[in-house]
């Protein structure tokens, strides 16, 4: 049986969904209409149904000025992300997770190996309908800091990580995958810093 996953329909997404990138929101009605509009489908049916969002918590990692940048190796199941960047981790929210935050805190058990988990703060919305992706998804993204301690990647055979500097994250930003990408101008805009 197909994974069982949560989204809401165009309809039920607060303000609508006709804008690209990411915009900082108050959370509180996106989360709202999750718990109240949100519902449980099997993924192969919602990857073909840009009717309906997918509800991805997509969390930007940072140590300071630093963000923890990862690399995706050849040995993943999706070629299309062989060797692409990354400055965002997420993914599907599932009925065992509960809610957003639950799904939130299992993405970061699985992915990020740390003893610690950091303190999760809403940094804004992700939406991009520009490619059949993107357009059956929506970003819930968090933003929350190291402060110094150590941070590695549990899936190493298909992924390496590490903290790395704006500029960094700029010398590789044409490989970065399509929402890493739009957080990266978000953040950039945001901070005022112009890479280089």
């Amino acid at each position: 049986m197909s994974e069982l996953v949560l989204g809401l329909t165009r309809l039920e997404v607060p303000g609508g969904t006709d804008w690209r990138g990411v915009k900082e929101v108050d959370f509180e009605p996106y989360l709202v209409a999750v718990a109240e509009h949100g519902s449980f489908r099997p993924r192969d049916e919602a990857e073909t149904d840009s009717s309906w969002k997918q509800v991805i918590p997509y969390l930007l990692l940072r140590d300071g000025e630093r963000v923890f940048l990862m690399r995706r190796s050849r040995a993943g199941g999706d070629e299309r992300l062989h060797d692409r960047y990354s400055i965002g981790i997420g993914g599907h929210i599932n009925p065992e997770d509960g809610d957003v935050s639950g799904g939130l805190r299992r993405e970061w058990e699985e992915e990020i190996d740390a003893d610690f988990q950091p303190d999760f703060r809403p940094l804004g919305l992700l939406n991009d309908d520009d490619n059949p992706v993107g357009a059956v998804h929506l970003g819930l993204v968090y933003e929350a800091d190291a402060g110094g301690r150590p941070v590695a990647i549990r899936e190493t055979e298909k992924l390496e990580g590490s903290f790395a500097t704006i500029d960094e994250v700029a010398a590789v930003a044409a490989s970065l995958e399509t929402w890493s990408a739009l957080l990266f101008d978000f953040l950039v805009r945001r901070e005022g810093k112009t890479p280089g």
